[in-house]
């Protein structure tokens, strides 16, 4: 592939990234009002959506780092 291929590809992951954190923030502001407001049990049922989202993020990290790689050789 060429490096500007691997350089779009490596964006877009990044971009992925940003979206699926943005959604982690959301969520984890959304539990912290909950548990502040006395609702712990209810903020903990909420936070758990941000187990998946996190695990996304991870492995999108994975391809852009392995992406970059690539484009190096």
């Amino acid at each position: 592939m060429a490096k500007p291929v691997f350089n779009d590809a490596v964006v877009a992951c990044l971009d992925e990234i940003h979206t699926r954190l943005s959604e982690v923030t959301r969520i984890a502001k959304a539990a912290q009002a909950c548990a502040e407001a006395g609702s712990v049990s209810e903020a903990v049922t909420i936070s758990m959506d941000i187990e998946q989202l996190i695990y996304e993020a991870g492995r999108l990290h994975d391809a852009a780092s392995l992406l970059n790689r690539l484009s190096q050789h």
